[in-house]
């Protein structure tokens, strides 16, 4: 499931955690909100492909969150409801949620109903896809063969330089951290990993850039991490 971004939303901190955890193994990123308000502010900021969504939270509920969701998006929503919320799930599905997984849940039937629910999103044709070949600016990236090439010159990377193109293209204007790009890449927390990460950089752009001390597709974010620019 790599490349999906998904959004929990819950105002119990565990909850978030522990969902997380499971969907980052599954190569998933994970946003968090812990109200319905912080949670429309990140869908207007960052691409979203599926939302677990909470019932009972404080300043905007999951109902209420639902619905302004849905008056713009067509993402996946599902719900995370008590056994004595069954009118509140009922409602939530009326107002467009795609499915409900009841607390206490476990947490691998939820990322079962994860992965089902981003299947059908991008077999019915309402995900826009992941591009098979991205071009930015003369930056090529061909998914289906593993292959970069600049204005038409092919471009050899080795398979960790492929997959961090291929991260910050897939998502490109968007900024990972070094610990994202690391987790993302080498499938591994991503303790010091900013020397690690400075170096497959720099050699990345020594081989796309035609001056990598002024790059313009691969650019740091000062303080923040990486980008590759629009």
């Amino acid at each position: 499931m790599d490349n999906f971004f998904v959004l929990v939303v819950d105002d119990d901190k565990e909850i978030r955690d522990v969902i997380e955890i499971y969907l980052k193994n599954e190569g998933v990123t994970v946003l968090k909100a812990k109200d319905g308000m912080e949670a429309l502010e990140i869908i207007n900021e960052h691409p979203i492909h599926l939302i677990i969504m909470d019932l009972m939270m404080p300043r905007l509920d999951g109902i209420a969150a639902t619905y302004k969701i849905r008056e713009k998006k067509n993402i996946p929503i599902l719900i995370l409801s008590a056994k004595s919320e069954d009118s509140d799930k009922i409602l939530g599905l009326h107002m467009g949620a795609d499915d409900y997984v009841t607390k206490p849940f476990n947490p691998m039937e939820l990322v079962a109903r994860v992965k089902s629910q981003l299947r059908r999103y991008v077999t019915l044709g309402t995900y826009e896809g992941i591009k098979k070949v991205i071009d930015l600016r003369g930056l090529i990236l061909d998914k289906a063969g593993k292959e970069v090439a600049v204005h038409g010159e092919p471009v050899k990377l080795t398979p960790i330089e492929y997959k961090i193109v291929e991260l910050l293209m897939t998502n490109a204007g968007r900024v990972f951290s070094i610990n994202e790009i690391y987790e993302r890449v080498w499938k591994e927390p991503g303790y010091n990993a900013e020397n690690t990460v400075a170096v497959h950089i720099r050699k990345i752009r020594e081989k796309i850039e035609i001056d990598p001390k002024n790059p313009t597709y691969l650019k740091v974010v000062w303080g923040i991490g990486y980008k590759m620019e629009k």
